[in-house]
């Protein structure tokens, strides 16, 4: 199955940088991959930015299935450490093997493949963020078929 799917931190950006990346890759969703869609950043809590992506012709969910425990957080900035590894680790086993996430896994690959998507979610440098695990975990379904 081919993916049209690629993450994007707003850490440092606006809405409309959102809105032009997202038509530069040629996808039709948001996928909001926080657990909770709030933000102190202006545009980027869940209604204001479902909002502005719908008044520029563009499609958001919220798949909070696939969301980083707060608790687990931190440890994603340790790129090559022990910690970053066990906090990727507790990622992958806790959240993208839960029921939940195997279902909306599967439907942002199908989705993705169809019409393309952007994974949503706040820190700029993918390596220190959740997304990425995302990401390899669709790499791996792929690599499955």
């Amino acid at each position: 199955m081919d993916t049209r799917i690629a993450g994007w931190g707003y850490e440092g950006h606006t809405v409309a940088e959102l809105v032009e990346f997202t038509r530069a890759i040629g996808a039709e969703w948001v996928v909001d991959v926080r657990l909770t869609p709030l933000s102190r950043k202006p545009g980027f809590s869940k209604r204001a930015l479902a909002s502005a992506l719908a008044e520029q012709g563009l499609r958001y969910v919220h798949l909070p299935e696939l969301g980083n425990p707060k608790d687990n957080r931190a440890g994603f900035a340790d790129v090559e450490g022990t910690y970053g590894d066990t906090v990727r680790e507790r990622y992958r086993t806790e959240v993208l093997a839960s029921e939940a996430a195997v279902a909306a896994l599967s439907w942002l690959a199908e989705t993705g493949a169809r019409d393309g998507a952007v994974l949503l979610c706040f820190e700029a440098e993918a390596t220190q963020c959740h997304r990425a695990e995302i990401q390899n975990a669709l790499l791996r379904a792929q690599m499955a078929v």
